[in-house]
């Protein structure tokens, strides 16, 4: 119930940021745009999710496959959906701004419905003697992971939000490069409080993502890195 909530939410939550914004695309590029990432989100979040334990969902059998699915493969393959559809009619402009803030807020309505389902949803944490640690249906003390990425993702909505507000001269394209770097970079920091049974290399399938996701935006991070050293030199 909560997922659906979250979908609508966030695309009402996308289309008032749209009237009171200067977007420079156009209505026919944005829905090309749209129709890239959630094709590209579909096909994605399967495939990570598959790739999460291949072996117990070969053993659940396709339609378990199917309805299984992640976010975070969500993310990244919408994030190739939409360059892929741009490419395709041609539109230049950058066009992630505009959902950044919807995503994040979506995001955080489906987590709490994470942490409503316990651990009939693979978004527990392992057991813990941490004052953290809650019995999340199987009366043994885990890590709610799913509160922390919350607790996040309030956090990261609240200065991606002050940042638009005060940077009108920052490069169009910024918000959501700064949204997909911090999320992916915190996830990979939070698999290692998931019980994973698959993992490659010592890494799970979602941590070699955001690996994937960091090498993809490298030169932002680059860039990010000097600006930081700048600003430090300067204190």
């Amino acid at each position: 119930m909560l997922e659906y909530l979250a979908f609508f939410i966030a695309f009402r939550h996308y289309v008032f940021i749209r009237k009171r914004s200067s977007d420079t695309i156009s209505s026919n590029n944005r829905l090309s745009i749209i129709i890239g990432a959630v094709f590209g989100a579909l096909l994605f979040s399967r495939l990570i999710a598959f790739l999460e334990n291949p072996t117990l969902h070969l053993e659940q059998g396709w339609l378990a496959i199917l309805n299984n699915k992640t976010i975070m493969g969500g993310l990244f393959g919408g994030l190739l959906g939409v360059e892929l559809a741009k490419k395709i009619i041609g539109e230049k402009e950058s066009s992630g701004d505009l959902f950044t803030l919807p995503i994040i807020l979506g995001i955080i309505i489906g987590r709490i419905g994470c942490f409503l389902s316990g651990v009939k949803e693979f978004t527990y944490g392992v057991e813990t003697s941490s004052f953290l640690g809650i019995d999340l249906g199987d009366s043994m003390c885990r890590h709610p992971i799913a509160l922390y990425e919350i607790v996040f993702l309030v956090f990261l909505f609240i200065v991606i939000l002050g940042f638009q507000k005060k940077s009108n001269s920052v490069e169009s394209g910024t918000s959501f490069k700064i949204f997909m770097i911090a999320y992916f970079g915190f996830r990979f920091c939070l698999e290692f409080l998931k019980p994973n049974t698959f993992f490659f290399l010592g890494l799970s399938s979602i941590q070699l993502l955001c690996l994937i996701c960091w090498l993809y935006y490298y030169k932002t991070i680059v860039q990010g890195v000097k600006y930081a050293r700048k600003k430090l030199h300067l204190l």
